[in-house]
């Protein structure tokens, strides 16, 4: 497994589990107040969340994409690594405003 691959999986599983906090609170609040914007946010979440269990799944369990993302260039790989590294850092952000 490449060094650009443990870290994507790495953001990706850091990623569920702050959508997994975010979306609780996020729905805590949506059974309180019944706002939209929180209804909105908690559908966001969800489908983050989705996303970023299929990222999982593709960088555990799928060996052709393991094989793939092996076989290619050190530019794509860092490049797919960031697009969980940035979502990581997006989400820390919303974690920082939500829990304020």
């Amino acid at each position: 497994m490449t060094v650009w691959l443990e870290v994507a999986l790495a953001a990706a599983g850091v990623n569920v589990l702050l959508l997994l906090a975010l979306g609780s609170v996020w729905l805590r609040g949506y059974r309180q107040h019944g706002a939209k914007h929180t209804l909105g946010l908690l559908v966001f979440a969800g489908f983050l969340l989705v996303e970023n269990l299929l990222w999982l799944y593709f960088y555990l369990l799928h060996p052709a994409f393991i094989e793939w993302f092996e076989a290619t260039t050190t530019e794509v790989q860092v490049g797919m690594t960031m697009l969980c590294g940035l979502e990581l850092v997006a989400l820390l952000f919303l974690v920082r405003i939500t829990w304020r």
